[in-house]
């Protein structure tokens, strides 16, 4: 490929949990400044009024069960635009640095001579559980929390799952709805039935559904409240079995 510009660069900016409003001021002022933003399925559309009319937005979503782009084509894509424009923006949800494979893309921009610049986002991991009054950590009760995935590059939930589950962190699982009954299974084999624990699904949307209560009865509560994908799954004592009327309370008043 012919270099039309000779410095060109690459921006991954984070776009939050899922609420337009959640992305950073730094992450605002580079989307206005845009000449080709290529976004991913969880990036609010909303965000994209940003940006100036001139430039490219472009599709590159990937989502389970639904046709998207392979990494490969997005690699590809980042050469040809930051080539073609000087400048290529990689809108990502949550925080590109957090299961967002912006190694990935970083590494290949480089081999084609391309600098990159990462703009953080607020990861679902850490903001999702404080709008809902969830604590991550609590004095007395823990010190630490775990963030591990629920889909792996061989589709399994992560093998550092099982070592979290078994210390005293609030345990948070990405990408990990559909492995609920695996997640539920193991935590009764080693005798935490009784465990609190939350599913949100769409955290911070007004298409947001959540259901709370117990590793015995959330499987059973997830399928009355229709709790589906893409969802965060929060455990452990900090969570404090929260009822669902108070995570409601805190939807109410964030969304009005």
């Amino acid at each position: 490929m012919r270099a039309i510009h000779n410095n060109p660069t690459l921006t991954l900016i984070g776009a939050g949990p899922g609420d337009p409003d959640l992305i950073t001021l730094k992450g605002v002022k580079a989307l206005k400044k845009a000449k080709v933003i290529l976004y991913d399925a969880l990036v609010h559309p909303e965000l994209l009024n940003h940006a100036s009319e001139d430039c490219i937005k472009m599709y590159v979503g990937k989502r389970s069960g639904a046709h998207g782009f392979k990494q490969k084509e997005i690699n590809e894509l980042i050469v040809k635009y930051a080539y073609l424009k000087g400048s290529v923006v990689r809108l990502k949800g949550g925080d590109p640095m957090v299961f967002g494979r912006a190694e990935e893309e970083i590494e290949h921009a480089e081999k084609f001579g391309i600098i990159s610049q990462i703009i953080p986002g607020l990861s679902s991991s850490t903001s999702l559980p404080g709008q809902y009054g969830i604590h991550l950590t609590s004095r007395g009760v823990n010190e630490s929390f775990w963030v591990v995935t629920g889909t792996t590059v061989n589709g399994k939930i992560s093998p550092d799952f099982y070592l979290a589950a078994k210390s005293s962190a609030t345990v948070v699982v990405l990408m990990g709805r559909k492995k609920l009954s695996l997640i539920t299974e193991y935590y009764k084999e080693i005798g935490k039935g009784n465990m609190s624990i939350a599913v949100i699904q769409n955290g911070s949307l007004k298409s947001e559904k959540s259901a709370v209560g117990t590793i015995n009865d959330i499987e059973s509560r997830v399928i009355k409240n229709k709790v589906g994908t893409p969802a965060i799954i929060i455990i452990g004592e900090a969570v404090k079995r929260k009822s669902e009327d108070r995570i409601t309370r805190n939807l109410h008043a964030k969304l009005n």
